[in-house]
Formats: C-alpha cells, structure tokens, sequence
C-alpha cells in the first residue's frame, strides 16, 4: 500500500544532511551486506530505503547514518527512526505516524454494465493494531455487491500477510430469466516473494443461490435452480514488474508494462455440485514514440463440475458491455428460448492504438482506435442438441476516448460488431464515469 512522503527533503536538502555527516565523521567506516526496514506498515519498504540513500554495498561512518536518521524524520511521516547494525545487516526501524487514519467516501458511478450505482466506502487504518479494515457496497436498479475485508502486513515475517474477505452479492437482471445470489467468506494469506510478485490462498465458506426462475423460461434454467452451500478454496497470483514503463530500452523508447492475474476456485468441495473455475487476465502497453502507445489485454475463463454433474447459469460466463465492446451485458454466449445461458468457457481478446489529443485542466484526453475478438461457449447439458453452444466467433471495431480524472478514470466507447451469431445483442454506446464525494 504506497503512502506517498508529504513533507519529502530535496535532492539539495538530503544532501546537505549526508555532507554534515560526512563532515564530522570518524575515519573509520562499515559497508553492510543488506539493509532490512523494520516496523513499517504502510510506508512502502523500498521507499524507505531509497527516499534517503541507504543501499548495501557502500560505506557508512556513524555520523553518516545519524544523517539518514535525521533525512528520514524530516519527511513527515515517522515518530520515531533509529538505524543500527546487526551482523552485516544495517537495520532501519521506524514507528510511522497515523497520517491516514480513515476515509468515509461515497460514490455516483455509471457504466454500461449496471447504469447508475450508488457507492459507499469506509477505510481504517490500525482498525485494530496493525490492521486495515475497509468496507465497500455498491447499489444499483438489478444489482447490489459487498465487499469487506481485514488485512494485516507482514503478520507472519516480512513477506507474509493475512486477512479476512467477506464479499456478496445478489442480481436481478431484466434481461435474465432468473435471479443469482451468492455469499462467501475467506481467511486469507498473501506471500510477496519480490515487489513484482504477489501469490495469495484462502479457504472459506460459499452459499450460492438461483432462484426466481421464470415459468416460460428455458428448462435448462428451470432444473438448475436452487442453493449450494459448501466450502471452497482459492490461490492467486498476479505478476507486475515495476519500472518497465520508466525504463527505456536501446530506442530510447519506454520499455513494455506488462500485468498478469490467474485465480483458481475449486467451488462446493464435498458437495456433489463441486467446481472448477479458472480465470486469466493479461494487460500490456507498449509507447510507440511521441504521443501514440498500444494497449493490449486478454481475458479468459473455464469453469467445469469435479464430479460428473452440469454447471448452473450462476455459474457460467457473461461476456458482454465492458469485457467485450460493442456487445450487450450477456449480449454473447448460448441461448435457448432467448434466454441467455452463460458459457463454461470464455477468451476475449482486445488490441488498441490510443493517442494523446489533449490536455484538459493537466489531465491528457487519449483517443483510440480498437478491436474485441473473442468467444464464449460450451454447456454440459444442450437439451439434446436443440442449443447451439459451438465456439462461434465473435469481433468488434471501435473508437474511444479515455481521461484519468484525479485517479478515477473516465471512458467512452462507439463501437458495433463485425462478426456475430443470430440471437447476439449488441451495444454501440458504452460509458464508464464515477464521480466521488
């Protein structure tokens, strides 16, 4: 969680304060193996290490880490710092001040998935000692969602963290014959072998519920109502190297970002509903010189019964509105009667060439040129044959503008399909804007 320096030194001032040191210093001086950071919370450890210039490998005379000590202090945002050695270790040990002690927030957002949602936000640090606790529920015309959570850093050493995730939600959708609900709860850990590497794995307790179906609906939604309560396991990662767009290549050109993402739930275990469900995500952008950068992104999903038995529509994919542009909300994917089924599986991919039209108020208005392809397909159960579930693909072009308004990112899509199914239900307009209070 980056907290930014407030009241950080100049280059000159922290300067200033090593030359000091220096100055006074004895004649003898010590080169530390590694340099550790103890006690931070919320301060990222690498700031601290870097905002004041203590790294291994270099000789530091007493006086110089006084110096660090005071470089350290003088930017606002610790009690207390003390730097000692341990071994060939030089250890930094802070006491960071509760600069950010919480934030109530509410939200008016609008996006083609949901239209108009009421937010609200509650987020403590030190909630209880040493922990973040945040609340968050969104409130729409056909959807409602939960979140909340409790997440300690470093509870079990420097690179293991742990938490507690509650999250919910319940959804009426006028264009489903049928309602979905679901609750889970996870304790959860989180291992961070490196700053761009981040493995969590939790196990909880999910109660999911399909109800609501309509009479005249398809009957394969019809024989999969119900509730399923059982418990379930989650591992995930996400992969994101830090510096790529900073750094430039032989070009003199920025190097690729890249962002990976994989979870993997095995739904309902012990119950004979038991899943799998397997998603990818891939982002990457890459500046092609001037003011132009390509965007690139993958999404990908399959989730499969463990034991024999079919999948329910709760279950299954939704493509559609965001995930692919120029569709409906659950705009493609098998239907039967009209009725839009979900998919077991799913991969959408999207290429765009984005470029910097304008600056409005020191925020630049990017305009762009993409495309959607992808498909969603496969049901365990067809009705013997009467629904088409082949892999049909499906494509989209389009234009979009996109502003990042104070962190909250705003975008607007025109877009219409070029390849299509019958029974698929396109958007052309799409819009993503939130407004904070």
């Amino acid at each position: 969680m980056k907290l930014p320096f407030p009241n950080a030194p100049s280059a000159t001032a922290a300067m200033a304060l090593l030359l000091s040191g220096l100055l006074s210093a004895p004649a003898a001086a010590r080169v530390y193996d590694r340099v550790e950071v103890r006690g931070a919370q919320f301060v990222p450890e690498r700031d601290i290490r870097l905002t004041c210039g203590a790294a291994a490998g270099i000789d530091y005379f007493d006086a110089e880490l006084r110096a660090i000590e005071e470089c350290l202090m003088s930017t606002g945002v610790f009690d207390a710092v003390r730097l000692f050695s341990e071994a060939d270790t030089l250890v930094i040990e802070v006491e960071e001040t509760d600069l950010r002690p919480g934030r109530v927030e509410g939200s008016v957002m609008y996006d083609s998935q949901d239209e108009v949602t009421l937010g609200f936000s509650f987020e403590r640090y030190n909630l209880f000692p040493g922990t973040f606790g945040a609340f968050h529920v969104d409130i729409a015309r056909q959807a409602r969602r939960l979140d909340a959570g409790l997440y300690r850093s470093d509870a079990f050493g420097e690179t293991l963290d742990a938490g507690l995730d509650l999250a919910g939600y319940r959804t009426e959708y006028d264009d489903l014959a049928y309602h979905g609900e679901s609750l889970r709860g996870a304790p959860l850990l989180a291992w961070t072998p490196s700053e761009d590497l981040r493995i969590e794995a939790g196990a909880g307790w999910r109660r999911h519920r399909m109800s609501g179906v309509e009479t005249d609906a398809s009957a394969l939604l019809r024989q999969e109502a119900g509730t399923v309560s059982a418990p379930y396991l989650r591992l995930g990662l996400d992969y994101a190297p830090r510096g790529d767009a900073d750094e430039a290549g032989d070009d003199g050109r920025p190097a690729p970002a890249v962002v990976l993402g994989l979870d993997q739930y095995l739904w309902n275990l012990g119950h004979d509903a038991a899943l799998s469900e397997t998603r990818l995500r891939a982002d990457a952008q890459m500046a092609l010189g001037g003011a132009m950068r390509l965007l690139a992104g993958l999404g990908a999903g399959r989730v499969q019964g463990l034991t024999g038995r079919a999948t329910r529509a709760v279950d299954r994919f939704h493509p559609g509105a965001d995930t692919f542009r120029g569709f409906a909300p659950r705009g493609i994917g098998p239907r039967d009667r009209g009725d839009a089924l979900g998919a077991n599986s799913y991969v959408i991919a999207s290429l765009e060439l984005q470029r910097e039209i304008a600056e409005i108020r020191r925020h630049d208005l990017r305009a762009g040129v993409f495309t959607d392809i992808g498909s969603a397909w496969d049901l365990d159960d067809t009705l013997g044959g009467r629904i088409d579930d082949a892999a049909h693909l499906r494509a989209t072009l389009g234009l979009s503008l996109a502003m990042d308004l104070d962190g909250t990112p705003a975008s607007l899509y025109l877009a219409r399909p070029v390849l299509d199914e019958p029974g698929d239900r396109g958007q052309v307009f799409g819009l993503s804007v939130s407004l904070a209070f």
